[in-house]
């Protein structure tokens, strides 16, 4: 079983009604859902695009086998401030990510400065 890590405001979790697919913008724009599959990564990806955006985040994590959307490992989408890319290659979800795929999820924490700094514990 491979598991990708999915970031998401925990506002739009919430509002997904019991068995709603998750989705997002860059799905609409891009044609795929943004994932990694290392928690450090995550957290470097996090700080790179997402620290100046207030509330509560979550990381969803996705079981790849019980995706009916294709799971790919590709180069970044996108390049850091620093010009670096964050990993050699990161999953992309194409399509909708089935919340049966959702095995758990995990609170990010933050700073008082809206860093991120690490997990709260696994829900499942």
């Amino acid at each position: 079983m491979a598991v990708v890590l999915h970031l998401m405001p925990v506002a739009a979790w919430l509002a997904l009604a019991d068995g709603e697919p998750v989705t997002n913008a860059s799905l609409e724009s891009e044609g795929f859902i943004h994932c990694t599959d290392e928690p450090r990564v995550m957290l470097l990806v996090a700080n790179a695009f997402y620290s100046a955006l207030p509330g509560a985040f979550i990381v969803a994590h996705v079981d790849t086998e019980r995706l009916t959307s294709r799971c790919v490992w590709e180069t970044p989408a996108h390049i850091s401030d620093s010009g670096q890319a964050l990993a050699p290659q990161f999953p992309h979800v194409y399509g909708p990510i089935d919340r049966a795929a959702v095995i758990a999820t995990q609170t990010m924490m933050r700073d008082e400065h809206g860093a991120f700094i690490g997990y709260e514990s696994v829900a499942q």
